[in-house]
């Protein structure tokens, strides 16, 4: 009998491997960073080209391998972190596995140079597809320098997969803010294509976020500080006012490592229930130490996931950190304890006699009383005199004198209602988001916000097809600061945004300014339109160039028609209605959504058989 079950070459493991921890450039940036952290290192720096493509570097001043280390560390499983399986409840440094080298080794050319302090010569080792290829001597500075060239040049399939350099450079942006923000004690330098995205000296946690994120966060983030027996909190949060409606700036760190928890994120969005809006994010930085016996962090390859052993509790610790801050710096509702007349809360002690709460009745009390007569004595607050009338209150209504009983209600009807009463409109618009148009087999209704978003969508691919388009000046230009990663995003797609309207323009550093927008779009905020629109943008931006166009006018026109929720005037429909069947498909928006549907009439007599 033929046996099927093979062991597979040590290379396709290693593809294999790199399959679950190595996903993209950003993965490769943070297992190296994160080794170079794991070294002692106080400077790292990141080099990328092309997104990470053609080149990913990492360059750090720690404490550097021997010969025979800088060869052994491209070996599956092959690491200096832990020796025994019960070494993985105690984990205290960032990589463990040891198997990140190798993954990367084998879908990348390496070329490694380390050197120890003390020695008198470094080593240069280079890998080719897990394929070794030399070990020889070099002068090198003490510590390690590692380049990833051409990463999955041997895999075009996954190579294929990556998408457009600015949503690579994204992830690589933030995966080095996620790291830069666990160590801020460190140096830490990011270049893209020789042009310099981050120089972070070391710094305290404030002055770190600072430095990433821009100085104006500086006066949005509450402290946080909370010790019990399981678990220490610290960290910042950020002020309900200032709650976006992107994801961008919420991290949580355990024992200095970065990890996504969803439902930590509720506990600490439920704090914020009632003080923002419900699609808005709040900001926060939470740092969390606690004994790694009470953690599991080798639950995924990329180990960005944590396991804790009491969730409920860390859950619930959270929460009331969140809280606190938030109390404290009277950004919720809070009872004052100290005000005259304010709650009362009894204090017994052992042997105090208890009675029942007795209710106090004024018996004198009659509400048939004259107006002019003052109020008797009320139980709780002492004598208080009824206030008198306002003289003169008829006269403001004395020019209210409707003829008959329905002249007001007609009046509310037709502000209401447009166009309910007169026979020259055909339209009725109904709670600012449809327009019911009576046709032949029925109702026709419209979402005139979708209607708006396949209007400016078709205007918008017609105006990049053919330049020209029309713009409105902003009547007062708006400055404000993006971070690097929208920066980037919005500097590669400046010359569509141009080309459907938009003038924004570098302002220095992380700042730009607004002076134009296109004409069809309505927009009192062009900050939230832009960051709005640069998420959208995030988190669909498509590879092949002419798709490229088509999704940033998607987005733009998706972005733009949200604040499409207002009664129209009877021109506006008109025109919102002749436009709509002028475009080539009316029927959905730009997402393949239904822009309108027809109720037909024997639905409608259905509804009264």
């Amino acid at each position: 009998m033929t046996e099927l079950i093979k062991v597979l070459p040590d290379a396709v493991a290693n593809q294999i491997a790199a399959g679950e921890v190595i996903q993209r450039p950003a993965s490769a940036v943070k297992e190296l960073m994160e080794n170079a952290v794991d070294s002692g290192a106080d400077r790292i720096q990141v080099i990328v080209k092309d997104a990470g493509r053609t080149l990913v570097q990492v360059v750090d001043n720690g404490s550097g391998m021997s010969d025979t280390d800088a060869r052994l560390c491209f070996e599956r499983h092959a690491t200096s972190k832990i020796r025994h399986a019960e070494d993985l409840f105690t984990i205290r440094t960032m990589g463990f596995r040891g198997e990140a080298l190798a993954a990367i080794a084998a879908v990348a050319q390496i070329e490694l140079k380390t050197k120890t302090t003390g020695s008198e010569a470094g080593t240069k080792v280079k890998i080719n597809g897990s394929e070794f290829e030399l070990q020889e001597p070099v002068a090198c500075s003490d510590g390690t320098s590692i380049s990833v060239k051409n990463l999955f040049y041997n895999i075009p399939a996954r190579r294929k997969f990556l998408k457009a350099n600015s949503t690579e450079l994204k992830h690589i942006i933030t995966e080095f803010q996620r790291i830069a923000l666990a160590h801020h004690d460190t140096t830490f330098i990011l270049q893209n294509n020789d042009s310099e995205v981050y120089n972070l000296p070391a710094a305290r946690l404030p002055e770190r976020v600072q430095h990433l994120f821009g100085k104006t966060i500086a006066q949005q983030l509450v402290h946080v500080k909370t010790e019990t027996s399981i678990m220490q909190v610290s960290g910042y949060i950020g002020k309900p006012e200032f709650a976006r409606k992107t994801y961008g700036e919420q991290f949580f760190f355990v024992n200095g490592r970065f990890m996504k928890h969803p439902y930590l994120h509720r506990a600490v969005s439920q704090c914020y229930d009632g003080l923002i809006p419900g699609d808005a994010v709040p900001a926060y930085f939470i740092y969390i130490e606690i004994d790694p016996v009470h953690i599991d962090v080798n639950i995924h390859p990329t180990k960005t996931e944590i396991k804790f052993e009491d969730e409920r509790a860390v859950y619930q610790i959270i929460q009331a950190s969140v809280r606190e801050a938030l109390g404290k710096f009277n950004l919720t509702p809070t009872l004052d304890f100290d005000q005259e007349g304010g709650m009362e809360i009894p204090y017994f002690r052992p042997g105090d006699a208890v009675s029942a709460p007795v209710i106090r009745v004024n018996a004198d009390f009659n509400p048939f009383d004259s107006d002019d007569q003052p109020w008797k004595r009320d139980s709780y607050s002492g004598t208080v005199p009824r206030q008198a009338p306002v003289a003169g209150w008829e006269q403001l209504f004395s020019q209210v004198q409707p003829s008959n009983g329905q002249e007001l209600p007609e009046q509310s009807i037709q502000q209401g209602l447009p166009g309910l009463n007169q026979a020259t409109r055909s339209f009725l618009q109904f709670k600012n988001k449809y327009i019911l148009i009576p046709v032949k087999s029925g109702i026709m209704i419209v979402n005139y916000a979708r209607a708006y978003e396949r209007i400016l969508y078709e205007d918008f691919i017609r105006n990049m097809n053919e330049p020209g388009s029309i713009s409105q000046q902003v009547l007062f230009p708006v400055t404000f600061e993006l971070n690097p990663v929208d920066l980037n995003l919005l500097l590669d797609v400046s010359d569509e945004l141009t080309a459907i309207g938009f003038d924004i323009q570098p302002f220095g550093g992380q700042s730009v300014i607004v002076r134009a927008l296109p004409a069809s779009v309505d927009a009192n905020d062009p900050k939230v339109l832009i960051e709005e629109l640069l998420e959208q943008l995030k988190n669909e931006t498509p590879d092949l160039a002419v798709q490229y166009k088509e999704q940033v006018a998607k987005s733009a026109a998706r972005v733009s028609s949200l604040a499409f929720a207002r009664p129209l005037h009877d021109a506006e429909v008109q025109g919102l209605i002749d436009r709509l069947f002028a475009c080539r498909e009316p029927q959905t928006t730009p997402g393949g959504k239904p822009v309108l549907t027809i109720l037909q009439m024997e639905e409608i007599e259905k509804r009264f058989a």
